[in-house]
């Protein structure tokens, strides 16, 4: 493997920022190669594609995976929308999960014990994308303005999917964050919830309102819509310490591996929690800066797309090398 650099991608949505992280290590990725040539196949190290091909065009998945698999190269894909898989029916993820299509499933969630897809399971979770959540400009000085409490519009702040009526996936939250309202205004606690739909909220609006914001709340995530528990962290628990915000999480299995909770962050397990939670640091906002500071500190030394690029690389090498289960 080591005089191996390409890597093939057939999926026009593959993360960029894990794209760039792997060409960062002096891996050249060739997109859209579902007929690959000899050439490329001899100097590759991967093929991935995307999950949901998997459902959608087996016959032709099948036909990929054998012809790199005739070169030694494993077929991989990522999923980051377990385990709702986006509302496909249990039949055909129970029916692939059976065939194993994949040499490789790699996931941001081990929730779903049942389901493998493959006979090696990578952990990849999501992360911080430093290309647009970092801090802008001199660090000590912006750490300096986050610790003067006269800078903050809002106490608690919150952006995302809300609207349950539109989308089931996101009922458990509008109720979660109306019956939040109605408690924060009895304790006049200032606070900003904005419900996105469908619409990305431009990222300079995202991260003003997470620096104008003392404490940044995360709560549910659609692909996790009747799931038993929370586990995956989406992608905003690493993207607001990133830009220096103080993170308060509902409580999450994985949460332990990435972060030590009253250290880098906190979490709540009830609304009950919450509100007890956001009194405790408003009135300790020197601690809340301390934890928000040391999360931005973690977050950037482990939790990047390039530090996900490096163990997506590890575990090929260890397929390579033979090694099959769980790779973490």
């Amino acid at each position: 493997m080591s005089n191996k650099k390409l890597i093939l991608i057939n999926h026009t949505a593959f993360y960029p920022p894990v794209a760039k992280g792997l060409e960062e290590q002096d891996f050249l990725c060739i997109w859209d190669v579902w007929n690959p040539t000899k050439e490329q196949l001899s100097s590759s190290i991967a093929c991935f594609i995307w999950f949901y091909d998997v459902l959608r065009h087996p016959f032709k998945v099948y036909k990929l995976k054998k012809t790199v698999n005739n070169y030694g190269i494993p077929l991989i894909a990522w999923n980051r929308d377990a385990p709702h898989y986006l509302n496909r029916r249990k039949w055909r993820l129970n029916l692939f999960n059976h065939i194993h299509l994949l040499d490789i499933y790699a996931t941001h969630t081990l929730i779903d014990t049942k389901r493998t897809f493959a006979n090696t399971v990578l952990y990849l979770p999501n992360s911080a994308d430093t290309a647009q959540y970092h801090l802008h400009g001199d660090k000590s000085e912006l750490f300096s303005k986050l610790r003067m409490e006269s800078n903050y519009k809002y106490d608690v702040s919150f952006f995302g999917g809300m609207d349950g009526n539109r989308y089931k996936e996101d009922k458990e939250r509008e109720i979660f964050f109306r019956a939040l309202a109605v408690e924060l205004n009895q304790r006049g606690i200032s606070y900003k919830f904005i419900e996105t739909g469908d619409e990305i909220m431009p990222l300079e609006q995202q991260i003003d309102l997470i620096q104008s914001s003392k404490i940044n709340l995360n709560y549910g995530a659609r692909c996790e819509y009747n799931a038993p528990i929370a586990s995956g962290l989406p992608e905003r628990c690493f993207g607001i310490p990133a830009v220096g915000g103080f993170l308060l999480c509902d409580k999450r299995t994985h949460t332990k591996d990435h972060f030590i909770v009253g250290k880098h962050m906190d979490e709540f397990n009830s609304i009950d929690e919450c509100l007890l939670k956001i009194e405790q640091y408003l009135a300790d906002f020197e601690n809340l800066r301390d934890i928000a500071e040391r999360g931005y500190q973690h977050v950037m030394q482990y939790h990047t797309y390039a530090n996900r690029a490096t163990t997506l690389i590890n575990a090929i090498q260890r397929w390579h090398d033979g090694k099959r289960g769980l790779l973490q």
